[in-house]
C-alpha cells in the first residue's frame, strides 16, 4: 500500500508539473476600446472608479492578474470566470450592444448589486479592497438607474423589450 501511495503522489507531481505547460491567454486587449460604456454614456469619475476596482478584472478586455494565475488549474478557472464575465456584460463592448441589452444589463447590475451579488465572494475574499460599501453600492445602483431611466425616456418602449428568437427552420428543396 506504501509503494502504490507512493507512485500516486509521484504521478500527481508530474501531471502537476507538465499542466503548467499549457496556459489558457491571458484577457489583454491592445486595441482601443472604441465601444466602451464610456463612448456612450457620461459616468460620474467615482462611478467609473468603483467600476474599474471592482468589476473590470472579469468584465472588460482587460484584466489585472495576480501572481497564482502563473499557477495551474488556477489559470484556467480564472480563464473560465473571466470568460462567462464578459459573457455577461463587457463594459469595454457596452455601446455595441442593442439598446433593449443595455437597458437589460443596467436592470441586472442594479439587482446584482442590490442583492450583493456582484462582485462575487470568491473574487472580493482574494482582491481585497473590492468589496463594495453601502455608499459604493448606492452610487452604482443610482447611477445604473438614472441611465436606465434615460434609455427609457430616450427610446420607445418597444424598442427595449427583447424580441423573442424565432428558430429558422431549413427548407428542403
Amino acid at each position: 500500500m506504501k509503494i502504490f501511495f507512493k507512485r500516486f503522489l509521484v504521478f500527481l507531481l508530474i501531471a502537476f508539473l507538465i499542466i503548467q505547460f499549457f496556459r489558457p491567454k491571458k484577457n489583454l486587449s491592445k486595441a482601443v476600446a472604441i465601444n466602451d460604456i464610456t463612448t456612450n454614456y457620461a459616468i460620474p469619475a467615482d462611478v467609473h472608479a468603483v467600476l474599474k476596482a471592482s468589476c473590470y478584472d472579469c468584465h472588460s478586455n482587460n484584466s489585472t492578474y495576480p501572481w497564482y494565475n502563473s499557477i495551474q488549474p488556477v489559470a484556467w478557472y480564472l480563464a473560465d470566470h473571466i470568460k462567462e464575465g464578459k459573457k455577461e456584460i463587457n463594459f469595454n463592448e457596452f455601446a455595441s450592444y442593442k439598446i433593449a441589452k443595455q437597458y437589460r444589463k443596467l436592470e441586472e447590475i442594479i439587482n446584482q448589486v442590490e442583492m450583493d451579488e456582484m462582485p462575487i465572494e470568491s473574487y472580493t475574499l482574494i482582491n481585497g479592497g473590492t468589496k463594495l460599501n453601502v455608499a459604493q453600492k448606492s452610487m452604482i445602483i443610482n447611477w445604473a438607474t438614472v441611465l436606465r431611466d434615460t434609455i427609457k425616456a430616450s427610446y420607445p418602449v418597444e424598442s427595449l423589450i427583447r424580441k423573442p428568437q424565432t428558430p429558422t427552420v431549413a427548407v428542403k428543396s
